[in-house]
């Protein structure tokens, strides 16, 4: 673009995870068959950031889908979620252009048919959907999880116990070096 003779530099604006995949620090994850059937009973999945990895969690994307009946997803903070969980191995970096793959320091943990509640943290919102129906909210980085922080999400019924449910969650996020202040 020329102004008066002059070439000017053009801005151009490129999305943050993509910025961050070209870096090889995006990374996605999956966590499916998430059963959550009967009172009381619940799923959750989660980015959990060990406390030891020296790395910021930034969360940009996550995903949620019931298979067949109403659900109810709770978005928490920092919680202590019960059951036992189990490592996602469906956790992949963006750039398959990079030689070795990126490995992120961050955890993808989930659980299913959970009895109980998440204790400590804060639940941050919760989202209702129906059958067949899928969650999709665009973070872009905004929540922010130093090391030993994490991200949930927790999957109930909102009315019916018994209905036969089974859920799937998946997440895009990025991981910054922790900077020494």
């Amino acid at each position: 673009m020329y102004n008066n003779g002059l070439c000017l530099p053009q801005t151009v604006s490129v999305p943050m995870s993509l910025y961050k995949s070209k870096q090889g620090k995006y990374f996605d994850g999956y966590a499916g068959k998430l059963f959550f059937t009967g009172p009381d009973m619940r799923a959750w999945a989660g980015l959990f950031n060990p406390p030891d990895s020296r790395v910021n969690l930034y969360i940009s994307a996550w995903a949620a889908t019931s298979l067949y009946s109403d659900f109810r997803i709770q978005i928490w903070f920092n919680p202590v979620l019960p059951g036992s969980p189990y490592l996602s191995d469906r956790v992949s970096t963006t750039n398959f252009t990079l030689k070795p793959q990126p490995q992120p320091k961050v955890q993808l943990l989930y659980a299913s048919n959970v009895n109980g509640k998440p204790e400590g943290g804060m639940e941050a919102f919760s989202f209702r959907g129906g059958p067949q129906n899928t969650i999709y909210v665009q973070e872009n980085g905004k929540f922010i999880f130093p090391p030993g922080g994490s991200f949930a999400l927790v999957l109930a019924h909102p009315e019916d116990p018994d209905a036969r449910a089974e859920g799937r969650v998946a997440f895009g996020w990025y991981e910054e070096p922790v900077r020494k202040r």
